[in-house]
């Protein structure tokens, strides 16, 4: 697997978030059986940083926590069945899965935490969590799709034993 992280802003964590970025990816990629090595890239910025993001690719003229670019078109979320017959979806170089980009506001990740009552670090393992179940084609338009991430989520936050307290 290969996870290239780009930190884009002058607030950190006091954390190593590089290994933590991977531990979620990880137990993301093994939890939901991906079955390929896959790439992807995370991006910390800021307020400024994601809102110009959000309003070029969005279209969306504020900022917000977390944006997913998933490279993959699912027909059903979380199968991965019809991956292997798109030799587009693979970098020829490395063989691995192109998966996507994830891009996570700093700033808004400390005050969400705050706001919830949790860790930084949990608010950006949850974050983490949650844009791989985009990369992955899980969406939350509906209650029941909502439900089902909600779901899968906790469920790799338990694994890595990161909760709300």
């Amino acid at each position: 697997m290969t996870v290239f992280i780009e930190s884009e802003c002058e607030e950190g964590f006091d954390f190593d978030y590089e290994k933590v970025a991977n531990d979620v990816i990880n137990t993301a990629i093994d939890h939901l059986s991906f079955p390929f090595e896959a790439e992807l890239s995370v991006t910390l910025t800021d307020d400024d940083g994601i809102h110009a993001i959000n309003k070029e690719f969005r279209n969306i003229d504020s900022p917000t926590d977390v944006l997913s670019f998933p490279m993959i078109e699912y027909s059903t979320p979380g199968d991965f069945s019809d991956i292997e017959n798109n030799d587009d979806l693979f970098n020829p170089e490395s063989g691995e899965v192109i998966l996507g980009d994830i891009v996570l506001n700093v700033p808004r990740i400390y005050k969400q935490a705050e706001e919830y009552g949790h860790s930084v670090l949990r608010e950006y393992a949850f974050l983490i969590a949650h844009s791989m179940l985009h990369l992955f084609g899980f969406d939350h338009m509906t209650e029941a799709e909502a439900a089902v991430m909600e779901q899968k989520q906790r469920e790799i936050l338990d694994i890595l034993n990161i909760s709300r307290n």
